[in-house]
């Protein structure tokens, strides 16, 4: 199984469902089922104030950091141009959820689950293998 770590709070937005389009710098072959971890990594007061939309949108959430908290299916990966951002922009919450500018990549999720019991793992870097075997208690 795939996972992808994802600092707070653009993971919860995704667990919440706030959030179907995750925006990266490089783009994916890989399509199928995907893990959502929360990263360890927490925003700055100062990154956390920029970002206060956001934790608004979240309200009471309580945040996964460190743990697999959703899975989701990864259906397409699309080069973020103009029309793409125009088309986002229709829906606020999205586009303030990600990072769009032309030239990135737009990784689609469908049938977004929350994990009834998040799982405490160590995360990594780019798209990595989740066995539950090697998940730490």
């Amino acid at each position: 199984m795939k996972a992808i770590s994802i600092i707070e709070p653009w993971a919860s937005l995704i667990k919440e469902g706030y959030k179907h389009i995750e925006t990266r710098s490089w783009q994916t072959e890989y399509r199928g089922e995907l893990y959502i971890h929360a990263s360890k990594t927490k925003l700055t007061k100062r990154e956390r104030e920029k970002h206060g939309e956001l934790f608004e949108l979240l309200g009471d959430t309580d945040f996964g950091h460190g743990h697999l908290i959703a899975k989701c299916n990864l259906v397409d990966c699309r080069l973020i141009t103009d029309d793409l951002i125009k088309e986002v922009k229709k829906n606020p919450k999205e586009f303030i959820s990600g990072f769009y500018t032309v030239g990135r990549y737009a990784w689609v999720l469908e049938d977004i689950e929350v994990l009834e019991t998040p799982i405490p793992i160590r995360g990594r870097l780019g798209l990595w293998a989740f066995e539950e075997a090697k998940a730490v208690a």
